[in-house]
């Protein structure tokens, strides 16, 4: 770690704390050529990986774009937020535990089809249709036979 006030490249830690929530470790160091000390602090970062869409782009994972995505499917259901935010949760979960670094939009598209299966139905059918592009009304019929 560089001094802040002199760019040395030596420090000394002398005081280590953990947070209470135990997320961020705090640490009091000293630089070995100035002598002046300062903070900093530590925190793991877990990087999502990147989205993959269909004709190869690749963007930041945005966990806005999917309660977007979702909310729309469930317009006009009576769902609570609760669910949905647990729902999104288990797909960041899903997403962090791959250690992938890209995933595809299909399988991103895959993984909220499932967890609408599981919170209603109807929006589960409202956004397959459009996730996968449905010409006609035997589609609905197959999906719908599915369920």
């Amino acid at each position: 770690m560089r001094c802040p006030y002199c760019g040395h490249a030596e420090t000394q830690v002398v005081e280590t704390r953990d947070s209470d929530e135990g997320d961020v470790t705090r640490r009091r160091r000293r630089c070995l050529s100035c002598e002046k000390r300062f903070t900093t602090y530590e925190r793991a970062e877990i990087a999502m990986p990147a989205v993959v869409k269909k004709q190869g782009a690749r963007v930041e994972f945005d966990p806005e774009k999917l309660r977007a995505s979702m909310s729309l499917a469930l317009r006009k259901r009576s769902v609570s937020i609760e669910l949905v935010d647990a729902a999104i949760e288990r797909i960041q979960e899903k997403l962090r535990g791959s250690g992938a670094r890209e995933i595809a939009s299909a399988r991103l598209g895959e993984y909220v089809m499932r967890e609408l299966k599981k919170i209603d139905k109807v929006a589960y059918v409202r956004f397959a249709s459009v996730y996968r592009q449905f010409e006609d009304v035997d589609e609905f019929r197959q999906l719908i036979k599915e369920i």
